[in-house]
Formats: structure tokens, sequence, C-alpha cells
């Protein structure tokens, strides 16, 4: 029996969230992504695992796409964001300001947010471009 693409997206959270590599969880990301291109949140965590496991060039192909399919998504801005800070693009202050908006507007995006990035920062302590779009974000 072959899982369902929101089965496998779910199961995929739940591993990510028990703390499992996120090398193992590009596979399965990847796949929900062939299998739903249109699912931006599946876009938005594809961007994030490439990003932990430093593959910048591939998290800013998948954030792309994540906020091109979901402009008022403010993770999938900071994964974009982040991705052009470690593959030197220039133009990433307007992502940030864009979710520090999106981020004012809703509250639960603000802790959202929040707590994306401190989860990024215990699996990845030494994530420089992560610490400074967190200090853009935060420390105003």
């Amino acid at each position: 029996m072959t899982n369902t693409v929101d089965s496998l997206f779910d199961t995929g959270l739940e591993r990510y969230k028990a703390g499992e590599a996120a090398t193992a969880l590009i596979p399965v990301f990847k796949e929900v992504c062939d299998r739903a291109p249109k699912s931006s949140s599946a876009w938005t965590c594809l961007a994030w695992l490439y990003l932990l496991e430093n593959k910048p060039d591939l998290a800013y192909k998948a954030a792309q796409k994540a906020v091109k399919l979901n402009p008022q998504d403010p993770q999938a801005r900071v994964n974009l964001a982040v991705a052009m800070l470690e593959t030197g693009q220039k133009g990433l202050r307007q992502h940030v300001d864009f979710a520090q908006q999106l981020m004012l507007v809703n509250e639960e995006w603000h802790e959202e947010i929040k707590s994306s990035i401190e989860e990024g920062l215990s699996r990845k302590s030494d994530w420089q471009s992560l610490a400074k779009v967190k200090s853009w974000l935060f420390e105003k």
C-alpha cells in the first residue's frame, strides 16, 4: 500500500520533530515535492532540510518554489533569506522585511518562526546565516 502524499508529509514532519536527521528526511520530502509539486509547505520543509545539511544551492531553489507558491508564508521567506545569504545572493532583505511584516500581522506566525529558528540553531549551533536572519527579525 502506498502512502498518500498527506500521510507521507505528516510522517516526515513527525520524524523531524522526533529528532531524526535531515539526511534521512530529505528523500521523504523530495518524494512529497515530486508527488505534490504545488505544495508550498513541502518545498518549505525541503529547503529547511537542505539548509541543515549545508546544501544552500538546493535550498535556494526549493525555497524559491515555496515562496512562489505561497508568498504569504513567513517560514518560506526566512528559508529563502538564509539560502540567499549562504549563496551570496543579493536582495534577501526584502524577504526578511516581508517575513517581519507577516509576523506582525499574525502572532502565531511570530511564535512559529521564533521556535523554528531556535530549533534550527539547536540542531546546527554554528549556523551563522540563520543567527543573522534571527537578529534582523527579532532584535529591533
